[in-house]
């Protein structure tokens, strides 16, 4: 396929314009396979990384449904995770193996995931310790290669970089974007409840593959102590534990911390999984502007994509939410 044929076959906006990146399309060299416990079913699920040609993208196989990693495939309002969904099966808590592709560079490749229970119809990628540091050190592991289609050839790059100012808002949180050169991302958090996170910003515009390893994939989720029987009333996070979690009351309850502003850092591994559903056909999914972020969760970081492509209305995935707060940022713990 020409490179113009490439740019017309992309989803674009008003707001979206597709560019070259001068690099070629890559997948895994060798096959990944790891096996752990998912966060909110408990259940142990094997996940297997494959080679992929170049412009098949990320794809979830799952009882031999390809549920494709975009923004088409996303459920909306699904509390504490991101959740894909294709004709009835659907793999939850995606966020941080996708953060660990999309910034490692694999821009294809087959992710196939079964369990070991009961999971007819949903299936989870394990939480590990609640980072993405499992999936970077299996990619390093594994190697890259350039990924080339059925006739050998390999593709050129593309990366979505922002036209226009695009924001989203709800209640006292926001995802804010506007045209910058380079991948910078800016994230705030504030928990006045517990005061040991308090306020945290954390900004960075080397968001290149050695900067994600030494200083975001560590960064491990969190909760609130007093949330976490609430949340399990609700059939959620059975998974958690305190390898897996770092819990807050009046203070960590398992320091200690990989960062002073690990919480902050998480946040900015889940806006890069998340945004990576912004990826099509192998190219980049990490938006180029610089994103400012306050309050945010997963909920919001997918509906600032939807809202970069103009899906906002069209959109029908959707779960019923259960509210756990009243902001944005206090409904996500991964």
């Amino acid at each position: 396929m020409s490179i113009a044929a490439a740019f017309r076959s992309l989803k674009a906006s008003s707001a979206i314009t597709w560019k070259s990146t001068g690099k070629l399309q890559q997948t895994v060299a060798n096959c990944i396979e790891r096996t752990g416990r998912g966060l909110h079913s408990g259940d142990v699920f094997t996940v297997k990384i494959l080679p992929a040609a170049a412009r098949f993208g990320r794809c979830f196989i799952f009882r031999s449904t390809v549920i494709r990693a975009s923004i088409d495939n996303a459920v909306k309002e699904t509390p504490l995770c991101t959740t894909l969904s294709q004709d009835g099966y659907r793999v939850l808590t995606v966020e941080h193996l996708l953060s660990a592709l999309e910034a490692s560079g694999v821009d294809n490749c087959r992710i196939e995931i079964e369990g070991s229970g009961d999971c007819d119809r949903s299936v989870e990628v394990p939480i590990f310790d609640g980072s993405a540091r499992e999936w970077v050190d299996a990619i390093k592991q594994a190697g890259l290669k350039v990924a080339v289609d059925c006739g050998g050839k390999s593709c050129e790059k593309l990366a979505p970089f922002l036209s226009e100012p695009v924001h989203v808002t709800k209640n006292d949180s926001f995802i804010a974007a506007f045209p910058y050169p380079k991948v910078n991302i800016t994230y705030g958090i504030d928990y006045p409840q517990a005061p040991t996170i308090g306020r945290q910003w954390f900004s960075s515009t080397l968001l290149d593959e050695s900067f994600y390893s030494k200083a975001i994939a560590s960064a491990r989720t969190f909760c609130l102590y007093e949330e976490v029987e609430h949340m399990r009333s609700l059939g959620l996070i059975k998974g958690v534990r305190r390898n897996s979690h770092h819990i807050m009351s009046k203070g960590w309850l398992n320091p200690p911390l990989r960062y002073d502003d690990e919480p902050c850092r998480h946040k900015v591994l889940d806006l890069i999984g998340d945004i990576s559903l912004l990826a099509q056909e192998g190219n980049q999914g990490l938006l180029v502007a610089h994103i400012i972020a306050y309050k945010g969760g997963h909920s919001m970081h997918t509906e600032f994509v939807r809202c970069l492509l103009g899906l906002n209305q069209s959109n029908d995935k959707a779960l019923d939410s259960h509210e756990l707060g009243a902001s944005e940022q206090s409904m996500e713990s991964t």
